[in-house]
């Protein structure tokens, strides 16, 4: 087996833009889960709203890269006021059902061949990103290496900036979280009942906290169409959104470096896995009956389902989470 190949994509997948966006979105997810206790299994659905609100914009009203980024960012806040309004007065299953619909809903309209001219259809389409690479400071086709990293400096350049938004996101949260507003949401998540009998409005603080989740799933899957330069509905199925919970899941909820952390973890477990089987097959090692190099693709995802299903028995808190915590919040 080629072990450079696998260990150069493994190590180089620790701050890929597929990592970050991952992150992203598990970022978006810790806001909602981890300190307000919101089931929201539609984040794939504010993904696909930022990364189709550029399109959209673009499309439909001539706009640039910019004010389609801040149309995609507003189409993200009225998707989550759509879906709290209804939901938030009720139980959290009731959100967990309307997002999951939410996302799937989201990801049928927009690759419906009826909208083929606005949205791309089911092919997608692609997207004009030029007013952000005319700012790339590095060679868009040259290679740079450091040690066991090698990116691309058209990849390099999106890296950077989405590492950096997930560094301004962190410093966001961390300080939220800190606050008063913070407080209350962790109180909601804990006793509901109590942070409402204290005079707290806790339908507009859930409604605040969902709407800044939101946001950075919105910014995730921006994050994604500019770094790829387009938009396909394949990239906006429910499984992202389990993925993205895997990593909240893996790094811990509640704790502004669990998603990051895990994240990273989660991508790069990700890949080397797919790496390590693929080099299997090529090598002959695993026989053609047994499975060949389409199939070794669904690996990953077989064992990325079997740590969600082991994780919440035998570490629920995660690696940085607290198990105190969370029995406070499951009591």
């Amino acid at each position: 087996m080629d072990w450079t190949l696998i260990f150069n994509s493994t190590f180089s997948a620790i701050f890929s833009l597929e990592a970050a966006v991952f992150v992203l979105a598990a970022m978006g997810l810790n806001v909602h889960y981890g300190y307000t206790g919101l089931l929201n299994f539609g984040q794939v659905g504010f993904m696909a709203a930022g990364a189709y609100g550029i399109v959209i914009s673009s499309t439909q009203f001539g706009w640039g890269l910019w004010a389609g980024i801040a149309f995609g960012l507003a189409l993200s806040v009225v998707f989550a006021l759509l879906l709290g309004l209804p939901t938030l007065r009720l139980r959290g299953d009731y959100l967990a059902i309307v997002t999951i619909a939410f996302g799937e809903i989201v990801r049928l309209v927009v690759s419906s061949e009826k909208l083929e001219d606005v949205t791309g259809g089911g092919t997608g389409t692609t997207i004009q990103a030029d007013a952000f690479y005319r700012h790339n400071p590095f060679e868009g086709g040259r290679f740079y290496q450091l040690g066991p990293f090698k990116y691309q400096g058209t990849r390099l350049w999106t890296m950077i900036f989405a590492w950096a938004l997930v560094v301004a996101f962190a410093v966001v949260t961390w300080l939220l979280m800190r606050s008063p507003w913070g407080r209350v949401l962790k109180s909601i998540r804990e006793d509901e009942i109590a942070a409402r009998a204290l005079g707290k409005n806790v339908y507009a603080y859930k409604m605040q906290s969902l709407v800044l989740g939101g946001v950075m799933g919105a910014v995730a899957g921006i994050v994604q169409s500019v770094g790829y330069q387009a938009v396909t509905p394949d990239r906006f199925t429910r499984n992202y959104t389990f993925l993205a919970y895997t990593a909240l899941i893996l790094g811990g909820a509640a704790r502004v470096k669990g998603p990051i952390i895990g994240g990273m973890i989660f991508w790069t477990l990700f890949v080397f896995v797919d790496q390590f089987v693929n080099g299997l097959v090529r090598a002959d090692l695993i026989p053609d009956w047994l499975m060949n190099t389409d199939q070794a693709g669904l690996v990953s995802f077989m064992v990325l389902g079997i740590a969600l299903m082991v994780l919440p028995v035998y570490r629920p808190q995660g690696i940085f989470g607290s198990r105190r915590e969370l029995e406070m919040e499951t009591r």
